[in-house]
């Protein structure tokens, strides 16, 4: 969508992403009339303003919250706050919902678009391409909505009259318009990006990817055999097509995640993030301050190792990490801002068949030494940014000798993934300079950071938000959601092919040899009998992790209260079978008068 931030001024897109407060979320008073969309710039403008509201949701913090926390993949950060998200403790129609406003006000406008700009004077193939976008995006947040609510208010018109009735439409109805609509976004949408709409904007085969989760999704829910069918087929499909469709994977797994490529071959959707201040999203230089549409998630992973990497820390009576001396690291760009809200779920099991495993490492990252994924999603080695003296006698210097750690040169901080005797100030009997922390010493406070997402480009103005895009769906996606499908329709022989597809890609080491890389492969390659609802979620975890899919991951399968109680210890207990759906925000209910009350979901 970088071109389409080119054609709108910032006041335009602030007129599609404000609505009144006083009127229901889901009938905006909007400041469109419906005139506005009886020319090809009122219509192209209320597609821009979607997709800049889209930018406000993935990327933020509260979203993210939202879409991993209280998983079996994240736990609380030392500054995590305590929230409900995390341990459904509490968890209530006040503190969740961040985009059900944002989305009903958006298919309003899209109603709109569909509505008005199927008259307006452009030639037929743009026309065309203009109202499959509004059609995907408006399936796109009906789908969101679908998967965290279940029934919602289901509107297909442009509505200019406030209204305080509402109701709730079944599910099914629901699905049924989301897949209409990307049924026949796909048809006419192009096959690769294309003016206005470039950078990844939703293309026919970000259609297809839509339609066939909106497929496997629903057959989860029903257990509908043509539902799974009709998904697995739709992924083949885009495999096929690839080429035509400019997608592919990278060879190396990290390529994935490198700035340069994040508008590559194996991205598919994006919201994009832009340094241009005329969006008035943030002063450069100013630091960012979690306002809407600032990309923030390269910290929100990251633990504080400016003031928590003390050269002299040492392990306590009680085997605990304590952080002591001169902080080895100082703040930069490249290994980010430490928001220290959540951190991977290495916690160990206290009791249970679980008892003494982590989900972390022993459950989704396994096979470490021949599965590239941990290595190129996680920080494990923090290069010294600052000369720093220990002298000697330095107050819990265990080492016995004086030093100055070498600035570009040595480790500061090695978070290894295996114990190692003598941490965290030897390596058995060698003096380390930094401090090593293995598992055993990770903690709200230190653990390995997730790395997908950083932003070195910021220079000197490291606290400024992120201008990456935020990638919502990569083609790897398709195989995993292709596998699924086949899996639910009982074709295991198919669904470990396309597993194989992305684990076989997550072998490949570019400091390999090309015989070392075979068999690698070799080494992660599954049989149709390995394939179960685990292991496909385990699969997940190692493809996707932290990239805003495992709650609904979850819930799909419907396995969201059986994995929390299974790893997720701070969670375990709190976890019902009611919160498979997340609370109607409360200002939604108080502001149906009208009429019947808006019904909050069970158990809420």
């Amino acid at each position: 969508m970088k071109s389409i931030k080119n054609l709108i001024t910032a006041a335009l897109i602030a007129s599609f992403s404000t609505g009144c407060e006083k009127v229901l979320e889901e009938h905006p008073q909007s400041q469109i009339v419906p005139s506005y969309f009886n020319s090809p710039a009122g219509v192209l403008g209320g597609i821009a303003g979607v997709y800049n509201d889209i930018r406000g949701q993935w990327g933020t913090e509260g979203f993210t919250v939202e879409m991993q926390a209280g998983t079996d993949e994240f736990i609380q950060g030392v500054n995590g706050g305590g929230g409900p998200a995390y341990t459904y403790n509490g968890l209530n129609s006040s503190n969740f919902g961040s985009a059900w406003g944002v989305a009903f006000q958006d298919i309003n406008t899209l109603n709109g678009v569909l509505q008005y700009g199927a008259t307006i004077d452009l030639p037929e193939a743009t026309r065309k391409q203009y109202l499959a976008q509004a059609k995907f995006l408006r399936a796109f947040w009906y789908f969101y909505l679908v998967q965290t609510w279940g029934d919602v208010p289901l509107h297909t018109e442009f509505i200019t009259v406030p209204s305080q009735a509402a109701s709730r439409q079944p599910v099914a109805d629901v699905y049924a318009l989301i897949i209409q609509d990307l049924t026949e976004a796909a048809a006419d949408l192009p096959n690769q990006p294309t003016a206005p709409f470039l950078g990844k904007a939703a293309t026919k085969s970000t259609a297809q990817l839509l339609l066939a989760k909106a497929y496997l999704t629903r057959g989860w829910l029903n257990n509908t055999a043509s539902d799974f069918t009709q998904a697995a087929t739709i992924c083949d499909d885009i495999i096929a097509k690839k080429a035509d469709y400019g997608l592919d994977l990278w060879q190396d797994y990290g390529d994935a995640f490198v700035p340069a490529n994040d508008y590559g071959k194996e991205t598919m959707f994006v919201s994009d993030h832009v340094l241009d201040p005329k969006y008035g999203y943030y002063q450069v230089g100013a630091q960012a301050g979690g306002g809407a549409a600032q990309n923030l998630s390269p910290w929100f992973t990251n633990w504080n190792y400016p003031n928590n990497s003390g050269i002299n820390s040492i392990k306590n009576a009680q085997g605990t990490f304590v952080h002591s001396g001169t902080s080895g690291m100082l703040r930069d760009s490249y290994y980010g801002r430490p928001y220290v809200r959540m951190r991977p779920n290495s916690d160990k099991i206290a009791t249970g068949p679980r008892a003494g495993k982590n989900y972390f490492l022993d459950q989704a990252f396994t096979n470490r030494n021949v599965d590239s994924r941990y290595a190129n999603s996680f920080y494990t080695v923090y290069i010294s940014n600052t000369a720093v003296r220990n002298e000697a006698n330095a107050t819990n210097n265990l080492r016995g000798i004086a030093y100055t750690t070498v600035p570009g040169v040595d480790t500061a901080v090695w978070l290894p993934d295996y114990e190692v005797p003598g941490a965290p100030q030897f390596v058995g009997s060698r003096p380390f300079k930094g401090i090593v922390v293995p598992p055993s010493l990770w903690n709200n406070s230190i653990f390995p950071a997730l790395k997908k997402f950083m932003d070195p480009s910021r220079g000197a103005n490291f606290n400024d938000p992120s201008t990456r895009p935020v990638v919502l769906y990569r083609f790897s996606d398709v195989y995993m959601t292709g596998a699924e499908a086949y899996f639910k329709a009982g074709n295991n022989a198919k669904a470990a092919a396309l597993i194989n597809v992305v684990r076989q890609r997550a072998a490949f080491k570019k400091t390999n040899s090309t015989s070392e890389n075979a068999a690698a492969a070799t080494a992660l390659t599954i049989t149709a009998a390995q394939v179960t609802l685990d292991f496909i979620l385990d699969e997940r975890s190692r493809e996707f992790f932290g990239e805003w899919q495992r709650w609904h991951d979850l819930v799909r399968t419907r396995s969201l209260v059986r994995r929390v109680q299974e790893w997720n210890q701070e969670a375990a207990q709190y976890v019902k079978d009611f919160n498979m759906l997340r609370p109607i925000p409360q200002p939604q209910i108080d502001r149906v008068v009208d009429g019947p009350k808006f019904p909050q979901n069970s158990g809420y």
